[in-house]
């Protein structure tokens, strides 16, 4: 991997070009029980090698103050792709260059020691990352904060979970000063006020414009915080664009018989595996208008087979398809319980009438707690009108305090 600063490169923090990456798997076969017997001793058995291809053909860049996802199923190569990226694998063929410090978020906690205390390894760690122990000396308590260890700082790291080692690793990662961060799955450990510290995170790199590259399952992270994405599967980029777009893309990976996906993800208004189905979805009133305090949404889901924690959610986009506002019982922190076969959920939302003048579609959703395995994706279950005096080029209207003061010269 090398660096870049020419000219023509000063919006682009990574560019990788063409790249492939093989690994050699040994075999070592005999063609019978004799033949493994005597291969023993004469070392004569037959040894062969496959050739396994994690990486085909990736070309991608990635521009300075960006947050771009990287998608795939497990197994895909993304995981390979990110060593690439951050010096721990040399690419195959093609090339990666960057334009800045990087710092990788992934496999943390690999340096830690496990025979010495969490305080011990954050000021090792610390050290490895370039803090002098003055430096580390003021962030500490930030640090543990953070990670929400503060009880257990003094324990030696063998008796952490790995969840909670990968906290305190990510803790002190964030104290790192970095152009560019690889970002690997942080948000599939700690509890919801982790996430939230998490997100808290993500939002002060990206108002920032910390360039960073973000690996996750979470599609609503995506949504959230990506600009733009791609999606690998099977070692090869198979969409790379918007990252609304992609993520809607890799939702659908989970429910293609044939493991294919169509180009265009709006040619299927409606999909889902069929576990679950929404049988009746409305908004009341029918027409919102001024005087309308607030607008609900209800939904029945008739179940067909049994999911585990099922997450509901709803979106709204305005006459130009933009989505703008929505949210899920993930979210909202309402959880429900497994559900099985003949269940029916009942999902009553209110919101604030806060909705410009015109047109509205609602969207629906059922899937699991990870955001895959959809049951049932609606995009456009109905179609209601918004009322309003109040003509604005705004999607929405929340209520404003206005006050104004004049000084007289």
């Amino acid at each position: 991997m090398s660096n870049t600063n020419t000219s023509n490169n000063q919006t682009i923090a990574i560019n990788v070009d063409n790249v492939s990456k093989s690994f050699l798997l040994p075999h070592e076969r005999t063609q019978s029980i004799k033949g493994t017997v005597t291969g023993v001793f004469k070392n004569k058995q037959r040894r062969t090698v496959e050739v396994q291809n994690a990486l085909r053909d990736i070309t991608f860049d990635v521009k300075q103050g960006e947050f771009f996802g990287i998608l795939g199923r497990n197994g895909s190569g993304k995981s390979t792709l990110l060593k690439i990226l951050a010096g721990i694998y040399t690419p195959s063929k093609g090339a990666v260059q960057t334009r800045g410090k990087l710092v990788p978020f992934i496999e943390l906690g690999v340096g830690f020691n496990p025979d010495l205390t969490g305080r011990e390894n954050v000021y090792l760690n610390g050290a490895m990352l370039g803090f002098s122990q003055q430096e580390i000396d003021q962030q500490y308590q930030d640090i543990v904060d953070f990670a929400e260890l503060e009880n257990f700082m003094d324990q030696k790291l063998k008796n952490y979970s790995s969840g909670m080692q990968v906290r305190l690793a990510f803790s002190l990662a964030t104290r790192a000063k970095a152009d560019i961060l690889l970002i690997d799955e942080v948000l599939a450990v700690g509890d919801a006020s982790f996430q939230r510290k998490c997100f808290e995170y993500f939002k002060s790199l990206k108002k920032n414009k910390t360039t960073v590259i973000f690996v996750t399952h979470d599609m609503g992270a995506v949504r959230e915080f990506c600009d733009r994405a791609i999606l690998i599967e099977k070692s090869e980029i198979i969409a790379r664009g918007d990252a609304e777009e992609i993520a809607t893309k890799y939702s659908r990976l989970f429910i293609e018989q044939d493991d294919k996906i169509d180009d265009d993800p709006e040619d299927k208004e409606r999909w889902g595996d069929g576990r679950a189905q929404f049988t009746h979805v409305e908004v009341l009133p029918k027409t919102v208008r001024d005087e309308t305090e607030a607008i609900t949404i209800k939904a029945t889901i008739k179940v067909a087979k049994a999911i585990e924690v099922p997450v509901v959610g709803f979106f709204l986009q305005d006459a130009a398809g933009n989505r703008i506002l929505g949210t899920n019982t993930q979210i909202k922190k309402q959880k429900i319980q497994s559900v099985k076969a003949g269940d029916t959920l009942h999902v009553t939302w209110q919101i604030p009438n806060i909705l410009a003048d015109g047109k509205h579609t609602l969207g629906v959703n059922i899937h699991e707690t990870d955001g895959r395995n959809v049951a049932d994706w609606w995009n456009e279950a109905l179609v209601f009108d918004v009322k309003k005096e109040e003509r604005t080029a705004y999607s929405i209207t929340p209520p404003v305090d206005v006050q104004i003061s004049t000084d007289t010269a």
